[in-house]
């Protein structure tokens, strides 16, 4: 069951950018990862927990696809449901 994660609904997201043009942030499809905007950087959460802090939207961005990519990689997808 693969179902997409919806960024959460922001009534006034223009408090959150502090530079106008920035996007609100990115989540994973699985959910597991997202880029918050946190002031002019954005915070990396993995599973709940913050693990980086990125200057900027295409850095968080990147080093989520990185670790994503390094996890499949070391991980098969029958160890992780031992």
């Amino acid at each position: 069951m693969t179902e997409k994660f919806q960024k959460p609904f922001i009534d006034r997201p223009g408090i959150l950018d502090s530079t106008p043009g920035d996007p609100q942030g990115y989540v994973t499809k699985d959910g597991m990862w997202a880029a918050v905007p946190f002031g002019k950087k954005f915070v990396i959460i993995h599973n709940g927990q913050q693990v980086h802090l990125s200057n900027n939207y295409k850095s968080a961005k990147a080093f989520i696809l990185k670790q994503v990519k390094a996890s499949k990689k070391t991980t098969s997808t029958l160890e992780q449901f031992l």
